[in-house]
């Protein structure tokens, strides 16, 4: 249940992007379902290896350097699925790092639910 929340979050934040971000689009709410269903894939099976391939960096960046593996993903999902697209390198990088926030406060959220 928790996983599908989380699906929906991402989903109703990648629309809010589109009010927050000039040069991010996201033409409705099916493909906020299918642009967020696709990241959430990339990032458990793809972005790990990233992260193992560019650790010299990530170390040297303090783990800054996740953001912009992040970013990589969205750009590239903007990419092939039609309906959502973004403008630029510098778009996407605030989009990872509004995306990162959205997702810390679910996991907040999911987990004080939780435990009451």
């Amino acid at each position: 249940m928790s996983l599908i929340l989380r699906w929906l979050i991402n989903a109703v934040a990648l629309l809010a992007l589109t009010q927050i971000l000039s040069g991010f689009e996201v033409s409705s709410f099916y493909i906020a379902l299918i642009a967020a269903l696709i990241i959430g894939l990339l990032n458990a099976v793809i972005r790990p290896l990233l992260i193992v391939l560019t650790l010299p960096i990530n170390v040297l960046t303090l783990g800054l350097f996740t953001f912009v593996i992040n970013a990589l993903i969205i750009w590239f999902v903007s990419t092939f699925v039609s309906g959502f697209a973004i403008a630029g390198f510098w778009v996407a990088l605030l989009a990872a790092i509004i995306l990162w926030a959205v997702g810390v406060l679910t996991s907040w959220f999911i987990r004080a639910t939780k435990n009451t």
